[in-house]
């Protein structure tokens, strides 16, 4: 599969890249081989093949979020030099 000049261009404009006219017919067979390459995969037969995310069996490790009391909250919050309000710290709005 062989790229024309313009495909070339316009995947350069996508990417928000100035290429020069060299680098256009450098690029133009750089792309081509590797599209050339990716549709070799799709003769691979992948019929009895499951769709997985990744191979290495890591899970992603979480914990509960759970509630404790902390016996130094009102020591904490009388350190905060912004108002409390709520038993909480008033902090400016973000937005």
């Amino acid at each position: 599969m062989q790229l024309t000049k313009e495909e070339v261009k316009h995947i350069a404009q996508l990417a928000r890249l100035a290429i020069t006219d060299k680098e256009v017919e450098k690029f133009s067979e750089q792309l081509s081989n590797i599209l050339s390459h990716a549709k070799m995969l799709n003769e691979v037969n992948t019929d009895n093949v499951e769709p997985i995310a990744q191979i290495t069996g890591l899970e992603n490790v979480t914990h509960k979020d759970e509630e404790k009391d902390c016996k130094f909250t009102d020591d904490l919050l009388a350190q905060s030099p912004q108002d409390i309000q709520n038993h909480m710290i008033k902090v400016k709005n973000v937005f």
